[in-house]
């Protein structure tokens, strides 16, 4: 059955799963322009077209008409090549249960650009759900190389409860950047750090450490401790370290005792 420009534009928009808003946001128009193209009341002009077309992935010409140009006829000793945009690989589910109004599962993933899946655990492009799975995820459990977790994050840049990546932020960090309230990597700051230069508002220990307790090759604080860069070290300065962090502790948190305790053995 023949459809109307309108109709493809609302079709093209319900399948990629996203408002009259986002779509506007993406062309940098306000939902009511959207609005007007989808009941017929006004047309996009020919950069909204074209930014329509690359968008949906489909031709200009299947948008408008709502069929491809055919193929131009080849000359003797030419050679035609046509290509065709509008079958660029997409994959979407949606469970059919839900839960606070939010599908169980939905994944949405497609070749370019941003497939957005939202459901209780969503796998896409952009990923939102208590569990999610995406090269742009949030969530209660994330991962993504960009990623948002309440609970817990793993990307390239992360950011959550426990945050593992290249550049971490959390209450616990790991990373090569790593910000926290224990943080551990190469590059580390917060209340107690670790890594290879650190810097923490109570303990340090690091290569370069500073902090009101540093421990380190290079260590500066109210109270330090040097550690030996080429020899092991001693059970004596073992034993130092280990009752420096218990006082600065002052009996509380004993598993972090243990966590500095083993990070110089």
């Amino acid at each position: 059955m023949d459809t109307t420009f309108q109709d493809r534009l609302s079709q093209f928009r319900r399948e990629k799963g996203i408002s009259q808003e986002e779509l506007g946001a993406e062309l940098g128009v306000t939902r009511q322009a959207v609005q007007k193209w989808e009941s017929g009341a006004s047309r996009p002009d020919m950069d909204n077209l074209t930014a329509l077309s690359r968008f949906f992935n489909v031709s200009l010409d299947y948008l408008i008409t709502g069929q491809d140009p055919a193929p131009a006829p080849a000359q003797p000793g030419q050679t035609i090549i046509n290509n065709y945009y509008r079958h660029r690989w997409e994959y979407e589910y949606k469970s059919n249960r839900t839960l606070w109004g939010l599908p169980l599962v939905h994944i949405h993933l497609c070749e370019r650009g941003f497939a957005t899946a939202k459901g209780v655990v969503a796998i896409g492009n952009v990923a939102v759900g208590l569990v999610s799975i995406g090269i742009f995820s949030a969530g209660l459990l994330s991962l993504g190389s960009i990623s948002l977790g309440l609970l817990l994050a793993v990307g390239c840049l992360a950011a959550g409860g426990l945050a593992v990546g290249g550049a971490a932020v959390g209450v616990v960090a790991l990373g090569g950047f790593a910000y926290g309230w224990l943080a551990l990597g190469g590059i580390a700051g917060g209340t107690y750090a670790a890594g290879g230069v650190v810097s923490a508002s109570r303990i340090a220990i690091g290569g370069v450490a500073q902090a009101p307790l540093a421990i380190g090759a290079a260590a500066e604080g109210a109270r330090t401790i040097l550690l030996p860069t080429d020899q092991s070290i001693s059970p004596e300065t073992r034993a130092a370290v280990r009752e420096a962090v218990a006082a600065a502790l002052d009996g509380r948190h004993p598993w972090l005792l243990e966590l500095f305790s083993r990070l110089i053995a």
